[in-house]
């Protein structure tokens, strides 16, 4: 088999495992932070796509669209979080659970009567069309901007988690929010904020993707799925197996389908039970944390 071409579907994987670490990474902060398990994160995935689309329609502005989408859907997710979600503290795991999950059919529905069933193209920005030559090969300036992004997104979270005040709350309001509300700290409003945070983040992975899928009602469905067994492999709640597992299940796709089309989506969920059957709490993940 030709190097370059392996080295290129190699490529192929790292950028689509940077969308899937970018919905992975929100449903994994909300868990993390909140203990809720978010089933509306395909829809908000989805409907971040159809945002950005919208936007960039209105202003003929890809990068517009870039900024304003997650923006926009993030501060959705916070009123969602302090209206529907902050009632349910306190009650069965279930409850936020199941709202969630009906959240996700009426978000898609509601899309479905404002833009219509059928798939809509997003075009990709002028200056990101095209190919550049990497020396093995040719690969779409597209997807390394993608890659690009989702770079600079981990590293800007990195720096708010490790290196700020605000990031120290968070951490340790994850471990134990009893004492943090001792201490006065208004954990309800790091809640929010967390919550708002993590939708946004997984509206941008929607822009992102939107160029390299069509947009349309359904492409939450996968993607929820894709973003629970990459949280899964790489540990509930855990940042770090998030990225390394998007990236592993990406690059696992992405050479499945170069050998063994037809087995390309089998092989993310044949990965997931392997890693559960070695280490149940996955890569990263702590042993008693789980949905």
């Amino acid at each position: 088999m030709d190097p370059s071409l392996i080295a290129m579907q190699l490529f192929s994987g790292i950028a689509l495992g940077a969308i899937l670490v970018m919905a992975a990474l929100g449903l994994s902060i909300i868990f993390g932070m909140l203990g809720v398990v978010n089933f509306s994160h395909g829809a908000m995935f989805m409907v971040g796509a159809y945002a950005g689309l919208w936007v960039a329609s209105l202003t003929s502005s890809f990068w517009w669209g870039l900024l304003v989408a997650p923006i926009t859907i993030g501060a959705f997710g916070m009123a969602v979080e302090f209206f529907l979600i902050r009632p349910l503290y306190g009650r069965s795991v279930d409850d936020p659970l199941l709202l969630t999950f009906g959240l996700g059919y009426v978000l898609v529905e509601a899309v479905r009567i404002v833009f219509g069933s059928d798939g809509i193209p997003f075009p990709t920005p002028s200056q990101l069309r095209g190919v550049v030559n990497l020396g093995i090969g040719y690969f779409p300036i597209y997807r390394l901007f993608v890659i690009g992004v989702v770079g600079v997104i981990l590293l800007a979270l990195w720096l708010l988690l490790e290196k700020t005040k605000f990031g120290l709350i968070v951490r340790a309001g994850a471990r134990d929010p009893q004492i943090m509300r001792v201490l006065g700290v208004d954990i309800g409003r790091i809640w929010l904020v967390v919550f708002g945070l993590g939708v946004g983040l997984t509206a941008l992975g929607g822009v992102l993707a939107a160029p390299m899928r069509t947009v349309n009602p359904e492409m939450g469905s996968l993607v929820l799925a894709e973003a629970f067994v990459v949280t899964v492999i790489g540990g509930m709640g855990s940042l770090v197996g998030s990225v390394v597992a998007g990236l592993v299940v990406g690059i696992a796709v992405s050479m499945t389908a170069l050998v063994a089309p037809e087995m390309a989506q089998i092989v993310m969920f044949a990965l997931m039970a392997l890693v559960l059957l070695i280490r149940p709490q996955g890569m990263f993940g702590k042993s008693g944390v789980n949905a």
